[in-house]
């Protein structure tokens, strides 16, 4: 009987000690498949929405933004501990660049290590690259300087794309091949909205228009419009009633028809200049700001050339 319970004991010792092996080898195996984990952070909403299209759905990749959906430009964004501890976390960090993430600087020296891509890279190079502009293959001659806001021209949103999909395959060659094909199934979107803005040069090109926000700045340039007079709304801006009665002088010189403005920021002066001119506001999407849904720029686009499209036929119509 001794014998007996010795032999059990035995046996129970020989399970425990292999499932305590089988258990660590098993949490060693977890641990590899964590390594393997990717975690990519990007800046703000047009940011995260190209990395969401390039990446989001790649098994392994987890992206995430560092500030909220409604934050808005990140002009003065500050960063919090929640951000810092995500960004110890994170494998690549995708940027805008140029200069709309102010706190880049603290970010490089607490993490040398983190990758970082810059989405505006061959935008921004391309401005200053050689110490001036360079005029394009459209014939715009592009200078950007202190106006970052490129995710509101089309052409030069695909070039983010293009962008972030280089440096997440240098990054991560791995997925290099799920990056390219992804990129590109998006671009081919892009590009479908691109022609039918395209369309819209004939009667756009040439045409004087009034800014409320330095955004529309790469709106108007994709049109060809004439930019009689701009100002930039935001909520730091404080405008005076000089600079107010310039752009009404302006609209009124140069016959501008059509205002672009966002509604946040630039609804009480569109109305002031609806009753002191003949020019009518038009209130588009900045596209800083929606839902985490891979479709929402390309939305938000398309609902912004409707308003322009709507624009240009009020107008005609008013001739």
């Amino acid at each position: 009987m001794k014998n007996k319970y010795a032999f059990v004991a035995v046996l129970l010792l020989v399970m425990t000690l292999a499932g305590i092996g089988f258990v660590r080898g098993y949490g060693a195996w977890e641990g590899q498949e964590e390594k393997e984990e990717l975690l990519i952070v990007t800046s703000f909403y047009p940011v995260y929405i190209a990395a969401l299209n390039i990446a989001g759905d790649c098994p392994g990749v987890t992206v995430r933004s560092l500030s909220e959906p409604q934050t808005g430009c990140l002009h003065d964004y500050q960063l919090t501990p929640q951000d810092m501890i995500l960004l110890s976390e994170a494998d690549i960090f995708v940027i805008n660049g140029g200069g709309m993430e102010q706190f880049l600087t603290e970010v490089a020296e607490e993490y040398p290590d983190l990758t970082i891509v810059d989405a505006g890279r061959g935008i921004f190079e391309e401005d200053h690259g050689d110490g001036g502009t360079e005029e394009e293959p459209d014939g715009h001659s592009h200078d950007h300087e202190e106006n970052a806001h490129v995710w509101m021209s089309i052409a030069h949103y695909e070039e983010q794309v293009f962008e972030i999909q280089q440096g997440l395959s240098e990054a991560d060659p791995a997925r290099q091949q799920q990056y390219q094909e992804r990129a590109l199934a998006y671009r081919e979107k892009i590009r479908a909205l691109a022609k039918r803005a395209d369309a819209l040069l004939e009667k756009t090109r040439g045409m004087p228009v009034a800014l409320l926000h330095e955004a529309f700045g790469f709106f108007a340039e994709d049109y060809g419009f004439a930019v009689a007079g701009e100002l930039n709304l935001d909520e730091e801006r404080q405008v005076s009633a000089g600079e107010v009665a310039d752009l009404l002088e302006e609209i009124r010189t140069k016959n501008v028809r059509i205002l672009l403005a966002e509604d946040l920021y630039g609804k009480d002066l569109g109305d002031t200049i609806e009753k002191e001119t003949t020019c009518r506001a038009y209130y588009l999407n900045t596209l800083v700001r929606g839902p985490k849904e891979a479709d929402s720029w390309l939305r938000g686009m398309e609902e912004n050339l409707e308003i322009l499209e709507e624009a240009l036929q009020e107008t005609r119509e008013q001739e």
